[in-house]
């Protein structure tokens, strides 16, 4: 294949699964913002940036307010990490390898982008927000079953799927680490009903509520949802699942094109940092550390794919 072809291929996926997970992230910062007695504007800076968008944002506001915020998140199109931005670059991505697509796949994607593009041309006001942020879940949920339904099991397909756990535990590690080092107000809150609250809707708009009830019962707190969100292999969006499939579909390239790569070793490497630890190790190490070098190692991994697989050429 093309290293062009597997870059759009790669990237197509990677602004999709961005495109969801920046929806979960404004209903986080919504829902973490209604915990807080204050309920602050300033209280979406951190989710500004967790996205790595603060920055760009400070360059065109003076101050952080919700509703900017929010905006800059949806629909700005100066921000290149925008939904309305990504889905862009995806549908661009699609476009230029659309005959390494199925039909299904194409129209999935084509047909995301025209209706987002439709209801992200004006601001999106707090009542309309849950609609729109569901709506953006639900496109992208078709796109992912059109993958899983129509492609065929190949190195299309795997880069496709690299894509999307790269940016998906990439999220994830940054929801965590939001939640643990950034919002929580102080020391004294860890173990409180504002820190419990808060874990829960983590939970929630990570999409993993019904699986942690499932495999969890009525237990909650910070131990046991870190621990399902990082550790647990049963959950599509744990670190730990996410970093599994890395290697897998790494491995699936590695023998169809006849050598393993350096990326394959890098994330053989992530995987081992989950594989076989206990959520207790990490807690004492660190959350907030172990996040940012899982969060490091997942950047040096998809740098390497570029280079391994030739995307620029």
């Amino acid at each position: 294949m093309l290293g062009k072809t597997a870059g759009g291929l790669f990237w197509m996926a990677r602004y999709l699964e961005r495109a969801e997970n920046t929806a979960r992230l404004l209903e986080t910062g919504q829902r973490m913002a209604l915990t807080r007695s204050n309920g602050a504007d300033e209280e979406w800076g951190p989710v500004l940036q967790t996205a790595g968008v603060l920055q760009g944002y400070q360059s065109k506001y003076d101050e952080v307010t919700k509703d900017n915020a929010i905006d800059w998140l949806l629909r700005d199109t100066e921000n290149p990490s925008s939904i309305r931005s990504v889905i862009k670059q995806a549908r661009d991505n699609a476009r230029l390898v659309r005959t390494a697509l199925t039909y299904e796949v194409w129209s999935a994607v084509n047909g995301a982008w025209m209706r987002l593009e439709d209801q992200l041309k004006r601001r999106v006001g707090e009542r309309d927000l849950p609609n729109v942020l569901e709506l953006v879940r639900e496109r992208t949920t078709l796109v992912r079953g059109a993958i899983l339904g129509s492609m065929m099991r190949n190195d299309i397909y795997d880069f496709l799927r690299l894509g999307t756990f790269i940016e998906r535990a990439d999220n994830v590690g940054r929801i965590l680490d939001v939640k643990y080092f950034v919002l929580l107000p102080t020391a004294f809150s860890v173990g409180s009903s504002l820190d419990n609250v808060q874990w829960e809707i983590i939970l929630r708009s990570i999409g993993a509520g019904g699986g942690y009830r499932m495999t969890r019962g009525q237990k909650s707190g910070a131990s046991d949802i870190a621990d399902f969100l990082i550790l647990d292999e049963r959950m599509p969006r744990s670190l730990s699942f996410c970093s599994r499939k890395l290697v897998e579909n790494l491995g699936y390239l590695a023998k169809d094109y006849g050598t393993e790569m350096p990326s394959a070793a890098l994330a053989t490497a992530l995987y081992q940092k989950f594989d076989g630890r206990e959520i207790s190790e990490i807690f004492e190490q660190g959350l907030h550390e172990y996040i940012q070098d899982v969060l490091t190692e997942l950047g040096k991994i998809s740098a390497q794919i570029e280079i391994d697989y030739r995307f620029n050429e």
